[in-house]
């Protein structure tokens, strides 16, 4: 996948970019909170996870609109703020990920995308420009992550410990992840039909041959997963309004 203005390690010239759409897949159903709502229309404070999420990408200098992918039998996002934002555009989804993400891509035309978790909006501002920068800056794109810090233990089928797992080198995948949108959209639409498994989309471009970069991002970007990660979030948001 390396172009021949690529040089060994991935880097090509430097891109000015000053228009990136964020696509955000929300059309999961988030069963591992228990609550009676997706998770991503839960409310802290007086916005729903998914407004704080893309409210927070708009204010982005560089961010000049937001696709989301909702479900088709969504009944929340219409109650939303952003069902009439003229910056987003909304898209249904499918049964997985990476067909929402689909959706997603065939929903804009913009050269550069940006995917983001809907249930992550803790992310912060200064780490999307350093995966601006990065990904631009990159042939294959580039994705927000983070090292891995604790020990790692392999289980075994009965959920005992097989072996320690060594970390160097270990990171764990983040949100925003940034490519072309091109090279995405192919590398998606390759790896779903040959049925392979995606987990982001960093993984597609990693099963056309690609190697996005590692763009180092806080750890206070968490994803709101298990009931107890809501009030973690609820802290890191109020933190960051008491600093802007």
């Amino acid at each position: 996948m390396k172009t021949p203005a690529s040089d060994e390690k991935g880097c090509s010239p430097r891109i000015v970019v000053s228009d990136v759409v964020a696509i955000v897949p929300a059309a999961g159903v988030g069963k591992r909170m228990q609550a009676e709502c997706p998770k991503q229309y839960l409310t802290i404070g007086t916005k729903t996870i998914l407004e704080h999420t893309v409210h927070y990408l708009l204010a982005h200098g560089k961010i000049s609109k937001v696709v989301i992918v909702i479900g088709a039998d969504d009944v929340y996002f219409k109650t939303t703020s952003l069902a009439s934002d003229n910056r987003v555009i909304v898209a249904m989804g499918g049964a997985e990920r990476a067909d929402s993400v689909l959706a997603g891509l065939h929903a804009t035309d913009a050269e550069w995308v940006m995917v983001h978790d809907a249930a992550r909006p803790c992310v912060r501002h200064d780490d999307i420009d350093a995966l601006i920068e990065t990904a631009t800056s990159h042939v294959h794109g580039a994705i927000l992550a983070a090292p891995v810090r604790d020990t790692m233990k392999r289980a075994s089928p009965d959920d005992n410990i097989d072996h320690t797992v060594c970390r160097e080198a270990l990171w764990h995948a983040l949100t925003p992840q940034m490519f072309k949108r091109e090279q995405l959209l192919d590398s998606l639409t390759a790896a779903l039909e040959k049925s392979l498994a995606v987990t982001d989309e960093a993984s597609a471009i990693e099963l056309a041959g690609g190697s996005p970069a590692l763009v180092v991002g806080h750890a206070d970007n968490i994803k709101v997963t298990q009931p107890e990660d809501l009030a973690l979030a609820t802290f890191f948001l109020s933190q960051r309004a008491e600093n802007e």
